[in-house]
């Protein structure tokens, strides 16, 4: 009977959640850097180099063990490639930096890249100077759980929808599968709590944004909630068209300069990079990338305010295997709340304009200047909860570390939950269902 109560207590949440606009008050957990539910599984490692020689075959030399289309581009082997449209410059080969030019971008903290003014006019991922900067050397803004956009849901990380949140600048886009009834969804941590449709119409939508932008490059991570087997998720890759896009690395694992440039990717036409944390088989399915062989994560789900910069996955990597990897800043504060006995974590709402802002302690600016001074090189990612908040300060704490200016107006409105024609309980329907589930624990 008691487990009767909290399924129901569980239910009724998610039904007042999306009722209200929630608002949280209160300060977050600091006993630990990280909630209870860290996701874990097997982790891949390599002795070798696994070399891919031009055409589809995958030869190997080592051995893989487990443990607990830019339209209108031209292609070009050579290196340097150019290509207009009109009078136009759109992508242009290397620009060499000049040694005073690293030095100085080394020693400002940020990724190095040449200060001489590139000679494109087209930016890649919206600059000019990351056409010529490998993918490795870009540090940019994911959007954690980016499809759970439900406006006044408590279970929601974001409030904007993907197509606009690319369309702002995002270029990283992170989510959580479960499988229900052979469909493969999103879903945040359960589909009974937040369901944000199938994985394929996400997609769709992604690849119809990658499509009409032939000068970006997107990034996907998929948090594989089933550890279902990487085969299921080819299907709806396949059926959103995105395969087309979908980048092959010449070799597994990717060093971290093993990695091409952002002119290379778009000129190849192969700019969506797909990563899974659990399951996947780069010898299966070469364009689903193991995450945790070639990226590695700060703590999972902090609530800890200070975001130590800690390795916490994969576990029991040496200094030299983290060196040779990219990594993530988990930057997305988490509040444990009590509804009637229930224990739940939800986005901290309440201190949003201090987790995503460019300085001071406990703010993503502040984060990763230390992680930067710690690892000597910033975090590739930046995985944050409701981007937009602030008007967008975290793409500025992105550009910072890119040695970029960022002058660009941020961000998109989100949508009312009645505009979007979602049905909402009255206050005196959730009353009478509180009193009734009440009534059934004292039963």
């Amino acid at each position: 009977m008691l487990f009767i109560s909290h399924l129901l207590l569980g239910a009724l949440w998610a039904s007042f959640a999306r009722s209200q606009d929630i608002t949280l008050t209160g300060s977050p957990k600091t006993a630990s850097s990280a909630s209870q539910s860290v996701p874990t599984g097997s982790y891949v490692s390599y002795t070798t180099t696994v070399t891919e020689p031009s055409g589809s075959a995958f030869t190997s030399t080592g051995s893989r063990s487990v443990s607990g289309g830019g339209s209108g581009l031209v292609e070009s082997g050579s290196g340097v490639t150019t290509s207009t449209r009109g009078s136009r410059t759109i992508v242009e080969g290397t620009v060499p930096a000049t040694p005073s030019n690293s030095a100085s971008a080394s020693a400002s903290g940020g990724n190095s890249s040449t200060l001489v003014p590139p000679p494109n006019i087209q930016g890649c991922n919206l600059f000019p100077q990351f056409c010529n900067r490998t993918y490795s050397n870009i540090t940019e803004v994911c959007a954690h759980n980016s499809m759970f956009d439900s406006p006044g849901d408590a279970a929601s990380n974001q409030e904007l929808p993907v197509t606009t949140q690319l369309n702002d600048g995002i270029r990283m886009l992170q989510g959580q599968t479960h499988t229900v009834n052979g469909t493969l969804r999103f879903c945040h941590t359960s589909c009974d709590i937040l369901d944000a449709g199938p994985v394929v119409d996400y997609l769709t939508t992604v690849r119809q944004w990658v499509q009409s932008h032939p000068y970006d490059v997107v990034t996907i991570l998929l948090a594989n909630g089933d550890y279902d087997d990487v085969n299921s998720f080819t299907g709806p890759i396949r059926d959103s068209g995105l395969e087309t896009y979908a980048y092959v690395p010449p070799k597994i694992p990717m060093g971290i300069q093993d990695w091409p440039t952002l002119g290379n990717m778009i000129l190849q036409g192969k700019r969506v990079i797909f990563f899974m944390d659990y399951k996947a088989d780069q010898s299966s399915v070469p364009y689903i990338l193991d995450e945790f062989s070639q990226m590695w994560e700060t703590p999972f789900d902090p609530t800890d305010d200070t975001f130590p910069c800690t390795v916490q996955r994969p576990p029991g990597q040496t200094d030299q295997e983290r060196e040779q990897k990219l990594y993530l800043l988990n930057h997305n504060l988490n509040q444990d709340i009590n509804l009637l006995g229930a224990s739940l974590s939800v986005p901290n709402t309440v201190a949003m304009n201090v987790t995503n802002n460019v300085t001071g302690p406990g703010s993503l600016g502040f984060t990763t200047s230390g992680c930067t001074s710690l690892y000597n090189r910033p975090p590739k990612f930046l995985l944050v909860d409701y981007y937009n908040r602030d008007n967008g300060t975290v793409f500025q704490v992105a550009a910072n570390h890119n040695n970029v200016t960022y002058d660009r107006p941020c961000c998109g409105l989100p949508t009312s939950a009645a505009s979007q024609g979602q049905h909402r309980l009255l206050p005196s329907a959730i009353l009478v269902a509180l009193v009734s589930a009440l009534a059934i624990v004292a039963f």
